[in-house]
């Protein structure tokens, strides 16, 4: 399997890792440059040489993990018997350049409803780099994904009669926008949300009128008003107030991704 392979297996399994390439070599090295490993907070795929020169790079990939930092970072280490080593001397005489590369996990977004608005913010939301999901009752809304072109996301479609299947099995941090064709749906979905507690964020379209009902209703199921009040309602940006649904999904999208940007 190469490094690539194992990139793209750690993406579909929303597990955070580090790619660690020898960039360059200066005399001795036990790689050549261009080598690669990549590192996750349990496992090692790859190697770049082992000895001190490999879990000097490990260890601060693991730190960068733990930090959730993004931005790339290199390391320079230089292999003789002088230089520090916390992990055992390697003394090969070179010198070596290593770039950290962190690989996020992306954002997971999910969009319960697939009719004009939905659809449009799929299009959109299709264009940047998240696990995307898609729910619907509706087979036939959910087909005209088809449509929207080659997609940087990795879109899911989940047909569910029952939405809050879908809702529980979605990823921790996921972030949920309700906007299906049915009120009572919407409903339940909200419910289901409040219940997991460990979503990204919790988005109702409508009104401030629906949105006035549904607290009720979820207080009356039992959940605490602060907790309620979590729920974003009604979703966008207030400054763009058109009821075009093109329009709704632009606004939609810009606060989505401000989010988590």
């Amino acid at each position: 399997m190469t490094w690539m392979d194992t990139a793209s297996e750690l993406r579909r399994a929303r597990v955070p890792a580090v790619l660690v390439t020898l960039t360059s070599v200066r005399g001795h090295a036990p790689r050549e440059a261009g080598a690669k490993m990549i590192a996750t907070v349990d496992d090692l795929f790859g190697t770049i040489g082992g000895g001190n020169l490999e879990m000097t790079a490990v260890t601060r990939a693991r730190e960068l993990l733990a930090e959730g930092v993004r931005a790339p970072e290199m390391l320079t280490l230089r292999l003789n018997d002088k230089a520090p080593a916390k992990y055992g001397r390697q003394c090969c005489g070179g010198e070596v350049a290593v770039l950290l590369e962190p690989l996020p996990v992306p954002a997971s977004v999910a969009i319960f409803g697939a009719g004009n608005i939905g659809l449009e913010l799929t299009r959109i939301l299709s264009r940047h780099d998240i696990d995307l999901v898609v729910s619907d009752s509706r087979p036939e809304q959910l087909e005209a994904i088809d449509g929207i072109g080659a997609p940087v996301a990795q879109i899911s479609r989940e047909f569910a009669v029952v939405g809050e299947e879908v809702l529980t099995e979605l990823p921790t941090g996921t972030h949920v926008l309700i906007m299906t064709h049915d009120h009572a749906e919407d409903l339940h979905l909200c419910s289901a949300a409040l219940t997991r507690g460990d979503l990204g964020s919790i988005g109702l379209i409508g009104s401030s009128a629906k949105w006035q009902r549904f607290r009720r209703n979820l207080t009356a199921e039992g959940f605490a008003p602060e907790v309620v009040d979590t729920i974003r309602c009604p979703i966008g940006l207030p400054d763009l107030p058109s009821k075009a649904p093109a329009t709704i999904a632009v606004s939609v999208a810009a606060d989505l991704l401000s989010r988590f940007a």
